[in-house]
């Protein structure tokens, strides 16, 4: 693939899942797979599910290697070698028994196209009519289930119900629930869990990102995700959380300087990355503040004074209950403010008014 044009499947800056060999921290849904394909049970649907960015593609991609190398068997599970010829020719989509579908590149507007469409399912049903040269088994990767448009998905089920022989789907999928039911119904899922520390640690210096802060709380604020990980240290995420934690020490009575500054920062144009970033991070400290007062005790600390905020703000179960119903309400505000196109400016504004009410309650 040309270097300009982008892959919706990688984080940049990071290797593509297809030319990562380790698998961190997942190594109970490798062996699930293993024990079902040992058994003589292996189903021709996986949909690999779980949080965006703990190694789902990473597998999928591990399982197709081993798939096309015979699946060799002994202590090493589904690992191939780099050097190999299966790992090279997947590595650059070179390999004829394997294809990927993802988001397709736009040659008019210049940009990937936001879905899967139905015309990219049906390279999958010409790619599964051609038999393969030895006889071998073809895998599919769609990567991610979660970009097919309803179209695509009833293509898709089609193939699900009539599968040729010796074929595998492997479905990266990120919200299972938004599919179809029928393709849900029509496939065996392999959940993946969030990555512990030691995991999300190690995975990230594979993935040429060493992270300096503390990795148990990189990953408390990260779910766990290398992804997310990756682009709160890329993006500067870590400064903005430790920016609203900072902004809320001072509730009830809140520094309205700081949040304009906030605020402007995610206004303008070029500041949509920042803006969405913003968001997600306020997203998460509501969610937080709420975890604190339903379990009695803050999550690890991403930020220095975060756990004593937490824990100031929510301390009850009826305070989490009002986070929470908090959280719900500014989801819904903030999806109203993207559809009408309200001044992000604005937006951020209205959100820490309303994070300054709730404040207030929690320590009258």
């Amino acid at each position: 693939m040309s270097d300009e044009i982008p892959e919706p499947d990688r984080i940049e800056g990071a290797p593509h899942p297809r030319e990562t060999a380790a698998l961190h921290g997942q190594h109970q849904a490798e062996d699930a797979f293993l024990d079902v394909v040992r058994g003589g049970r292996l189903h021709h649907g996986w949909m690999l599910t779980g949080p965006r960015g703990v190694g789902k593609a990473t597998l999928a991609w591990r399982i197709a290697r081993w798939m096309i190398a015979d699946m060799p068997q002994g202590d090493a599970g589904l690992y191939i070698e780099p050097d190999t010829p299966e790992f090279r020719r997947i590595a650059a989509l070179g390999e004829p028994r394997v294809l990927l579908c993802r988001r397709p590149w736009d040659d008019k507007t210049k940009k990937l196209r936001k879905q899967i469409t139905v015309e990219e399912i049906r390279k999958l049903k010409t790619f599964f009519t051609m038999s393969a040269a030895d006889g071998g088994w073809r895998v599919a990767i769609i990567d991610a289930m979660d970009d097919l448009n309803v179209p695509a998905q009833n293509a898709l089920l089609k193939i699900l119900e009539e599968p040729p022989e010796k074929v595998l789907f492997l479905m990266v999928c990120h919200q299972p629930g938004r599919l179809l039911p029928t393709i849900r119904s029509r496939c065996r899922e392999l959940r993946l869990g969030a990555l512990d520390p030691a995991s999300l640690g190690s995975a990230m210096m594979d993935a040429g990102f060493a992270p300096d802060q503390d990795t148990e709380a990189l990953a408390s604020l990260s779910g766990g995700s290398v992804g997310e990980a990756v682009r709160l240290i890329a993006d500067e995420g870590l400064v903005i959380y430790g920016n609203l934690i900072a902004i809320l020490s001072a509730a009830p009575r809140l520094d309205r300087a700081l949040i304009a500054r906030m605020a402007d920062a995610c206004a303008g144009r070029g500041a949509e990355e920042r803006y969405d970033l913003t968001l997600r991070l306020i997203a998460l400290l509501l969610a937080r503040l709420a975890r604190t007062g339903a379990t009695g005790a803050a999550p690890p600390a991403a930020v220095a004074g975060e756990a004593e905020l937490l824990e100031r703000l929510s301390p009850s179960v009826i305070a989490a209950q009002d986070w929470a119903q908090l959280a719900e309400t500014s989801s819904a505000r903030i999806g109203h403010g993207r559809l009408v196109n309200l001044d992000p400016a604005q937006v951020i504004l209205d959100t820490f008014l309303a994070i300054d009410a709730t404040a207030r309650r929690q320590l009258q």
